[in-house]
């Protein structure tokens, strides 16, 4: 008599392999970077299909383009689901995961901006503010470099103003390791003199900021037409 033919791993269900050998195991285990870029895909894809696991799948799926995953990264979700045993779940976890690579990549190569004039933080707030119906409160976090480590918006507020807490905004610079701070709002009535409250405010900002040793650099009020700076018009001792 014949002997029975012992399945070999290719045909044994990923649950059936040896557990360092499964793809999500692995990842949990050895993390990301000790694995394939088969096995990566794998764990996007989770789950095979009557044929083959979920490996042999990225397998195949990989070998259809050359082993390059930028070609991957070009196929569109309706391109995959071209692929026997690729249905739209499993399309879209490839396409999502390929394109926040792609984002994360770009975002590290993009240098962060280093704002020194007032010309350069109305650039950075100019898009934000300029425009709007009612009035916003923005940030500019600055390192010691005064490169830029967030732009965050603190509060929002109507037509004639907004509240601008001082513990809110300093808070923001520690939560961020900011050693200094630009603060913008603008003004949608156009006007660009800085208001009795806005010259109050930018007094105790720079006041609260010698004590936490934060410089505020500047304060800009911005309307359609343009800006004005406090510190071009002396105003921030």
């Amino acid at each position: 008599m014949e002997a029975e033919e012992i399945p070999s791993k290719a045909r044994l269900s990923i649950p059936e392999w040896d557990k360092n050998d499964r793809p999500r195991e692995r990842m949990m285990a050895q993390g990301a970077k000790a694995m394939s870029d088969a096995e990566l895909v794998a764990v996007l894809i989770r789950s095979g299909s009557a044929e083959h696991s979920a490996l042999e799948l990225a397998k195949h799926l990989l070998k259809e383009v050359d082993n390059d995953l930028n070609k991957l990264a070009s196929l569109s979700p309706a391109d995959l689901m071209k692929r026997k045993g690729v249905g739209e779940a499993k399309a879209l976890s490839i396409v999502a995961a390929l394109e926040l690579g792609m984002r994360r990549r770009s975002s590290e190569q993009r240098e962060r901006p280093r704002i020194h004039t007032s010309e350069q933080a109305h650039e950075e707030l100019r898009a934000k503010l300029a425009d709007l119906p009612h009035e916003e409160f923005w940030l500019l976090l600055l390192d010691r470099g005064l490169r830029l480590i967030e732009t965050r918006r603190v509060s929002v507020g109507g037509l004639h103003g907004t509240v601008a807490d001082p513990k809110v905004i300093f808070r923001s610079a520690l939560e961020k390791g900011a050693s200094c701070m630009v603060v913008g709002h603008n003004h949608p009535s156009g006007q660009l003199r800085p208001s009795e409250e806005d010259v109050r405010l930018t007094r105790k900002l720079v006041e609260g900021g010698r004590m936490l040793d934060i410089l505020v650099q500047d304060h800009i009020i911005i309307t359609a037409a343009g800006y004005y700076s406090f510190a071009d018009n002396g105003q921030m001792n």
